[in-house]
């Protein structure tokens, strides 16, 4: 029993963090409804889930140091950021996570260039397969070209181009600055985002702000969602510390699940078979990503592991590392 626990415990903290990445999609639309745009919303909540993050791990500050990746990430952590929010409060929310999965593609290229890492058959035939499933969900008889359909779609590629590209500098930043501690990158991500997407806000039409009871509602959701990213990414965290990479980042493809079940049973979204053909093809992908850069090496000892605070999006390729600057960690999601 106290094995399973042992065990099982860490699981379920990886279960548990992808089902929020699954169901935050529809507390965005309750902002959305009540007059907070999208990138407004995504400012707001990264840039609480940033000062959640620096007052809880203040002392980390001091292993700061400036270098140019930083705000590289920071930018790269805000196109994934908005584009994830934007895409999935005006689109259809399967769809746009589906095109955000297309990391295997991104981070085989980004890798390559950025960590001068050898783009292997493996990778590459991966990188196809995950395409091919992305030409086979866009593919319309009226139009005729695999492109997204709509700017929430362009959004929820150009977010997973992001996320992509993300990790691959997640991975550098740890590599030429191994004393920063991992939860100043996680600063970095939420702030980043929230910079990002405030000035994104000056490019998009406002609605009527929220009044009265609507403007407490809407400030709630707002602080209340920047907790709960922020915890959330601590809980996965957790679990990460302690299950190996290729196991974890099979797990975290429950997120695709639950998007799937919450946008059905809320917004009555039915994928329709294009979209199951791609999806199966994206999610394979994905899956046997992790399989082919499965490590040899045994997971870090929770009991040594300082175990920080991670903030992307649920990760499950071959440019995800841990907080320690390993290779093949999953990283979480802003």
């Amino acid at each position: 029993m106290t094995n399973w626990l042992r065990n099982g415990w860490p699981t379920l903290a990886i279960m548990l963090g992808a089902s929020v990445w699954g169901m935050i999609w529809y507390p965005l639309r309750m902002l959305a409804a009540l007059g907070v745009t999208g990138t407004a919303a995504s400012a707001l909540t990264s840039g609480a889930g940033c000062l959640f993050v620096l007052l809880v791990r203040h002392r980390a500050l001091k292993t700061v140091r400036w270098h140019w990746l930083l705000p590289a990430l920071a930018l790269a952590a805000g196109i994934t950021n908005l584009g994830f929010v934007w895409g999935s409060i005006h689109g259809q929310v399967m769809r746009v996570l589906l095109l955000f999965y297309l990391t295997p593609a991104w981070t085989a290229l980004f890798a390559h260039f950025i960590l001068h890492e050898r783009l292997s058959w493996a990778g590459a035939g991966l990188a196809a397969l995950s395409l091919a499933g992305a030409m086979t969900m866009l593919w319309s008889p009226q139009l005729g070209l695999p492109v997204p359909g709509n700017l929430a779609e362009w959004a929820g590629l150009a977010g997973g181009m992001g996320f992509a590209m993300s990790n691959v500098l997640i991975l550098k930043t740890s590599r030429v600055l191994p004393d920063m501690k991992p939860e100043m990158r996680t600063a970095t991500i939420f702030g980043g985002a929230a910079i990002f997407s405030a000035c994104a806000s000056l490019f998009e039409a406002m609605p009527t702000p929220p009044t009265g009871a609507h403007l407490g509602t809407a400030a709630l959701l707002v602080v209340g969602l920047g907790l709960l990213l922020a915890s959330n990414n601590m809980l996965v965290q957790y679990g990460l510390a302690r299950v190996p990479a290729n196991r974890a980042s099979i797990i975290m493809l429950f997120e695709l699940v639950v998007t799937a079940l919450s946008a059905w049973l809320f917004a009555g979204e039915i994928p329709g078979p294009r979209e199951w053909a791609g999806g199966v093809c994206i999610v394979l992908a994905s899956a046997l990503s992790s399989w082919a850069h499965r490590t040899k090496v045994l997971p870090p000892d929770p009991s040594t592991e300082d175990v920080g605070v991670a903030a992307e999006c649920g990760a499950h390729n071959s440019g995800r590392n841990d907080h320690k600057g390993g290779k093949n960690r999953p990283q979480a999601m802003v």
